[in-house]
């Protein structure tokens, strides 16, 4: 049986479509449910539209705290029964409430190799730090921000020549990469978070994760 996924997002969508992509071609044993946006201009909600999957929008502003914002957030994604919950570019600092809710089955990517980089700005933090390469990573959350246990990484030179824009731009076909492969191990019930660390096949991954050789 397919794994039901929900998708939140705050934007495009580029990485929801991926992951679509991939579970209409069968490489994902898993269907989107729904996808849910704190933005109601986010292209993602025509992209879930064009797609026939069920869309909504909840305003954050509209609420006085991020608990109860949080809080009906979840009662949104709980009407759809999902395995798995993706965060696909949902720029919004999840309540430790929502966290535990979804402990085990809750997915980010971060557009750097974490544990560097959490947070914003992550393509301009290498280029100042002149680091050697950069990259992305798929994690289950955790309470901490951009943290909890690594899944999956993809790296990249740097190039001297590279800008802000080139680096964005390869990092987001790496994004594309890997959030469908991380996903598709899940939905396979090849991927669990434990206590030790994350499980792929019944083996413990290091904590860097699984790295992606391109």
């Amino acid at each position: 049986m397919k794994k039901k996924i929900v998708v939140l997002i705050s934007g495009s969508g580029s990485n929801f479509q991926a992951i679509l992509d991939h579970c209409q071609q069968g490489s994902i044993q898993g269907q989107i449910v729904s996808v849910i946006s704190n933005r109601e201009d986010a292209f993602g909600l025509t992209r879930a539209e064009m797609a026939g999957i069920p869309g909504h929008y909840i305003d954050h502003k509209g609420f006085d705290t991020r608990v109860e914002f949080d809080t009906a957030l979840i009662e949104q994604i709980d009407a759809y029964q999902p395995d798995l919950v993706v965060l696909a570019g949902f720029m919004r600092i999840l309540s430790p409430e929502f966290v535990r809710h979804y402990s085990g089955r809750l997915f980010n990517i971060h557009p750097s190799l974490l544990p560097r980089y959490k947070g914003l700005n992550t393509h301009e933090r290498v280029l100042e730090a002149g680091d050697p390469e950069h990259g992305c990573t798929v994690h289950f959350v955790s309470e901490e921000l951009d943290g909890g246990p690594l899944v999956i990484q993809a790296k990249t030179p740097v190039n001297t020549s590279d800008t802000m824009d080139s680096l964005q731009t390869r990092v987001h076909a790496l994004e594309h990469q890997i959030y469908p492969l991380a996903v598709s191990w899940f939905c396979a019930d090849r991927l669990e978070q434990t206590q030790e660390g994350v499980l792929l096949d019944g083996s413990l991954l290091p904590a860097s994760g699984f790295q992606l050789e391109n």
